[in-house]
């Protein structure tokens, strides 16, 4: 029976998550590999197999398709270590059990063993991270799985917006054309998808692919797709953390724009309003509160935070009131200028709250 192809969302869904770890190393994280962990057993915490990389938890080994580190290691700590999903829906919304997994995946890799006591005398302590989740959906996510995400603290990234369009449709037009070569292709000289992604991963992550060797027509979609990453600066996505259960994936057209005025401007209070913008999630406008002309970032919100911030009735359950006052009143981003880490504060004071858009 002959093997099948790959079908063409998954195959969008992997080739995103590849573009995503390029995106995320302006936002100070870097992607990992099994060589990154020179440990040995019993101390060894990320090892490859024939399906890609694994991630050592406390009951078992758990596959990721893109590990994100942190540079740096925030103060009384741990280093910050993210999984990276990536759903390429066109109007299915990400269920619950896709948010319920990856919180069982992040419970056990934190639940991991501080020591190993397998041989005599092997007491060391084993080296620890404190690992995140974030889903990056083309489609948005069903009610169940935000209430989920929220209540465990998995990130849900809505990339329908508009301002995401064109990352999209590059994405969706590299796997088109991959998939088309692969159903003309015999079984026997059908690559793998580990094959493409480590393949992308030299011009977007400057990595070795090693003995990687594609078909032409396999390379020139990919890359393609990494000559139109380097060269559209619109393909803009930072990750801001506010004082929340979960980040925002900050977009605009023109990103550079935005760090130019925040490398003048370090620490700045911003306005923030609803725009109308046709996606499967409610879309928010940041602009600097002195020079609004200055950058436009935009993000999506979870239809429950969003209840909570705009609800401006007094009677509302203190939670609601903390929201305002305390989740977003302060965002922190971070930049990467060669080697070194630049950190914006984007301050917002929830009277500067607007719903017209």
């Amino acid at each position: 029976m002959a093997a099948k192809v790959i079908g063409k969302g998954p195959l969008r869904g992997y080739l995103l998550e590849e573009v995503l770890a390029w995106l995320l190393r302006s936002s100070g994280f870097e992607v990992l590999t099994a060589d990154d962990d020179q440990d040995k057993e019993p101390w060894k915490v990320l090892k490859e197999d024939k399906n890609g990389l694994l991630v050592r938890g406390r009951g078992a080994w758990h596959q990721v398709d893109a590990l994100g580190q942190f540079r740096y290691v925030p103060p009384f700590s741990l280093p910050v270590r993210l999984f990276v999903e990536a759903k390429y829906l066109t109007t299915q919304q990400v269920q619950l059990p896709t948010v319920r997994n990856g919180h069982g995946v992040i419970h056990d890799v934190n639940e991991g063993e501080i020591t190993t006591l397998t041989a005599t005398g092997s007491g060391r302590p084993r080296t620890r991270y404190r690992y995140s989740y974030a889903i990056f959906s083309t489609s948005g996510f069903s009610p169940a799985a935000q209430d989920y995400a929220l209540a465990h603290q998995i990130s849900l990234i809505d990339l329908s917006a508009p301002d995401f369009a064109v990352l999209r449709n590059l994405v969706k037009d590299t796997a088109d054309a991959i998939h088309a070569v692969l159903e003309a292709t015999p079984v026997a000289g059908r690559p793998k998808v580990r094959d493409l992604r480590t393949y992308l991963r030299g011009p977007l992550l400057d990595m070795d692919p090693g003995n990687v060797d594609l078909p032409e027509a396999i390379r020139e979609p990919l890359d393609h797709l990494a000559q139109a990453l380097y060269s559209r600066s619109q393909l803009g996505l930072v990750l801001a953390f506010p004082a929340a259960p979960f980040v925002l994936g900050l977009a605009s057209d023109d990103l550079y724009s935005f760090v130019d005025y925040a490398r003048e401007h370090p620490t700045h209070a911003v306005r923030l309003r609803r725009v109308d913008q046709p996606a499967s999630h409610p879309v928010w406008e940041l602009r600097s509160a002195e020079h609004p002309e200055a950058y436009a970032l935009r993000f999506g919100l979870p239809e429950r935070v969003e209840k909570w911030i705009v609800a401006q009735d007094e009677g509302m359950p203190s939670r609601t009131r903390y929201v305002k006052r305390s989740m977003l009143s302060t965002m922190t981003l971070y930049w990467m200028h060669g080697e070194h880490a630049q950190t914006f504060q984007l301050r917002y004071e929830p009277g500067e709250l607007r719903l017209d858009g």
